[in-house]
């Protein structure tokens, strides 16, 4: 079955549904799973990485093993 039948089918599934609080909790779920991870990150961890992004876009790296020697 391929995935546009499958979406087909989810989808008379749904429709058949008259639960209200089922059709939430199904709404709730597909939210989540198209949350990207960048909206639960804090602004420090933010910051972070596009500070990160910018090193690396500079130039500004180390090895492997060199970051291993440093965090040890």
């Amino acid at each position: 079955m391929d995935i546009q039948t499958s979406k087909i089918e989810l989808a008379k599934i749904i429709l058949n549904i008259e639960n209200t609080e089922f059709i939430e909790k199904i709404k709730n779920f597909i939210s989540k799973e198209k949350k990207d991870f960048w909206d639960d990150l804090t602004s420090s961890e933010k910051a972070e990485i596009e500070l990160g992004i910018k090193q690396l876009d500079n130039g500004e790296r180390i090895s492997y093993n060199d970051f291993l020697k440093k965090t040890s």
